[in-house]
């Protein structure tokens, strides 16, 4: 299942049943899990780990070396979970020694064509990236989270879980869990409510979350106002979570 015309070098481990098109590049250093299927003309270079169930489509590059200027050719890496879609022409960076000297990738992701993720960013489970997001270094992606087409985001910027950004959104400041942004700049423009039903959130966490996002964005109160008003009118596990995101933020949350 291996097209003669596609190159792995000899120390790279791949795993049973799995498919790779010709002109294909599989570099040194890297593991490719089972059932995995790339189509011709993908890249992959290492260090680099991917789980099982991974497809990735033509002219993705999996595993490069990073576009930060302080990277000298370290031996970072880039570890991927299982069953990712990995569409046309996506980019995905090695890390640096700035940061972990790690790119993280979860697992059930799609990553439709042209993404990029760029060095050291960490992306959770079951995230959808839609045509041309990219994500600068340092950038975290909650599980669940949403990035429409062209969304821009931030380095070192942190995006909830089950959080939403339209398209074409420039995302300079942490996105909380729950909440949808847009603009360029992105501001607050509700919940992502639907996302919540659509998840099997419990009919009281929904309105918890509800009246925390009116209590955090609505009252005119300060960030430290808000999380001690939050952490009296709450106890769900949903408010608790955003607190803790509010309340971790480095970059402050989108106003």
């Amino acid at each position: 299942m291996i097209d003669k015309l596609a190159y792995i070098h000899p120390d790279a481990k791949i795993g049973n049943n799995v498919t790779i098109g010709p002109w294909t590049y599989i570099g040194a250093d890297v593991e490719i899990g089972d059932d995995c299927w790339l189509s011709s003309h993908v890249v992959v270079k290492g260090p680099t780990v991917i789980g099982k169930g991974n497809k990735i489509f033509q002219f993705a590059s999996v595993g490069e070396d990073c576009q930060d200027k302080k990277y000298s050719g370290e031996a970072t890496r880039l570890i991927m979970g299982d069953n990712n879609i990995v569409r046309e022409s996506v980019t995905i960076h090695r890390g640096t020694t700035q940061d972990k000297g790690e790119t993280r990738i979860g697992s059930n992701n799609l990553f439709m064509a042209y993404v990029h993720i760029a060095h050291d960013c960490v992306v959770g489970d079951n995230v959808i990236m839609s045509n041309n997001a990219s994500i600068a270094g340092h950038v975290h992606v909650g599980d669940w989270a949403i990035l429409g087409g062209l969304t821009g985001v931030h380095q070192f910027v942190h995006i909830g879980a089950h959080a939403f950004t339209a398209g074409y959104s420039l995302i300079l400041q942490d996105v909380p869990p729950f909440v949808m942004a847009s603009g360029q700049p992105g501001i607050p423009r509700g919940l992502n409510s639907e996302g919540m039903k659509r998840r099997g959130f419990s009919k009281e966490s929904q309105i918890a979350v509800r009246r925390a996002y009116k209590t955090l964005y609505r009252k005119g109160l300060t960030i430290d106002e808000a999380i001690a008003a939050l952490s009296e009118e709450s106890d769900d596990e949903q408010v608790k979570f955003m607190i803790d995101f509010v309340s971790n933020s480095n970059r402050g949350i989108i106003r």
